[in-house]
């Protein structure tokens, strides 16, 4: 009889007792049953695939609605301004969070006038205040290079010179600057002597930006020279930009730059009666003899012109000299009569973006008018701003010197033109600015006589 084989039986550690008094039960699980049954493998399988599949779609939607709402709720910021935080409130509409902070815009303001009609003085009522941030004559760069460029054909460099100085960007000083020269500073610019941004802190120690006061030249001119960069810099911080200017005689020069939605320009439009311009052109020939020339080029030669002087009287040396200063007055007042047509009917880009001052009214009524200046470029004008144009305008004597500002007796000087003119000289100027004198409120004289009557008022209200 053979021996069974005996069966062997293994048992695995963890089924051994270990000397604890007990045995541990197996954790495995039976995977026999759902190994059997392939289908219940299959149905979870699919249900996971499902599941992933919905979960991607979901994610790549919201991924893509987000990135929609992101771009229909950016606008454009404006450039170099200060951000405001953003005052979140309980809304559900997402959007919110990612519109653009409201931020001030910038005011920039151009003062269009010519020479001669009280600008420099115009010009201090925003270089006294603190708050501006003021260019005077800037152009004068571009005539200087370009001379002897007639004044109309330079309209066009002006009006790019001041859509770089607007933006705070000073670099376009160096095109016209002499080849191979040295780089041009803070005091190197035309005016910076008087300018009240360049004579006080951080620039310069000798004034203060906030306190009320006429500039001294010679003080300025000791204050150490900076970099351009430095002045762009300072620009930055300013919310009102003002240049003042001469060399453009049109405003529709300005149109693209007053269509500009970035840069929110406004034109203040500076007039004087052109014979009182023409008188004191006269007066200031020697130191417009380059001007009076580029703006004498732009005259159409082929128009019909009353003689100069009277034909009974002898021509001198002086009647030569005062040519070029009274004929000027044809080119000023044909391209002022152009911005005065587009006031009468103002296209969209001007309305709410132009406002006419007349010189006799400044000095007439200097609070007034600096009030009503200031409303219309949203500044408000302070005790010390309105105290300084009255004294301006109020001081005993008229000045000898024509290109500095001084308090004077305004009054008497906007009328000394009826008792220095001859009337052939009157009848010249009258010729030429007949349409802006009419518009503007200025009235003619008839004689001689009526001229040099200064209790007959030539100043009526005007059409603009």
């Amino acid at each position: 009889m053979k021996n069974k084989p005996y069966p062997l039986k293994f048992t695995p550690p963890w089924e051994k007792n270990a000397g604890f008094g007990r045995k541990h039960k197996s954790c495995t699980r039976n995977h026999t049953k759902i190994i059997a049954n392939p289908g219940i493998v299959m149905k979870v399988l699919r249900r996971k695939k499902i599941i992933m599949l919905l979960a991607y779609f979901l994610l790549v939607a919201l991924t893509m609605l987000n990135l929609a709402n992101y771009k229909w709720t950016k606008e454009p910021q404006q450039c170099n301004q200060p951000m405001q935080g953003v005052n979140f409130q309980s809304r559900s509409d997402i959007r919110y969070l990612y519109k653009a902070p409201q931020v001030k815009k910038r005011q920039l303001v151009y003062v269009l006038t010519t020479w001669r009609s009280g600008s420099s003085f115009f010009g201090e009522l925003f270089n006294q205040n603190p708050d501006v941030f003021f260019l005077y004559e800037p152009m004068w760069h571009i005539w200087q290079k370009l001379y002897p460029g007639d004044a109309v054909s330079l309209q066009g460099a002006a009006r790019d010179m001041l859509s770089s100085l607007y933006r705070c960007d000073f670099s376009v000083f160096q095109l016209y600057n002499s080849p191979g020269g040295k780089n041009i500073t803070t005091l190197g610019l035309f005016g910076a002597a008087i300018n009240k941004v360049i004579c006080s802190s951080p620039f310069c120690t000798s004034y203060r930006k906030d306190v009320v006061g006429m500039v001294d030249e010679k003080v300025c001119r000791k204050c150490p020279p900076q970099s351009l960069q430095m002045l762009e810099e300072e620009c930055l911080k300013y919310n009102t930009i003002v240049i003042k200017g001469v060399r453009i005689l049109d405003v529709n020069v300005l149109a693209p730059l007053m269509e500009d939605p970035s840069l929110n320009l406004k034109v203040i439009h500076l007039v004087r009666d052109p014979r009182a311009v023409a008188n004191s052109r006269i007066k200031s020939r020697h130191g417009l003899i380059r001007e009076n020339l580029q703006v004498v080029r732009s005259r159409d030669p082929k128009l019909r012109r009353v003689p100069f002087v009277d034909p009974n009287h002898k021509m001198n040396k002086k009647d030569g000299s005062d040519y070029h200063s009274i004929g000027a007055m044809e080119v000023i007042c044909e391209q002022m009569s152009r911005t005065l047509k587009t006031a009468l009917h103002p296209p969209t880009w001007f309305k709410g973006k132009y406002m006419t001052v007349r010189y006799e009214d400044l000095v007439e009524n200097p609070i007034k008018t600096v009030r009503n200046v200031y409303r219309f470029v949203n500044l408000s004008a302070n005790h010390d701003i309105e105290i300084f144009a009255m004294n301006m305008t109020t001081g005993p004597n008229a000045s000898t010197k024509p290109f500095i500002v001084s308090s004077r007796n305004a009054t008497q000087a906007a009328s000394a033109w009826r008792t220095v003119l001859n009337y052939q000289q009157i009848r010249q100027v009258e010729e030429y600015c007949q349409h802006a004198m009419s518009l503007l409120g200025y009235l003619r004289v008839r004689t001689a006589g009526e001229a040099k009557d200064l209790s007959r008022p030539l100043l009526t209200v005007p059409k603009i």
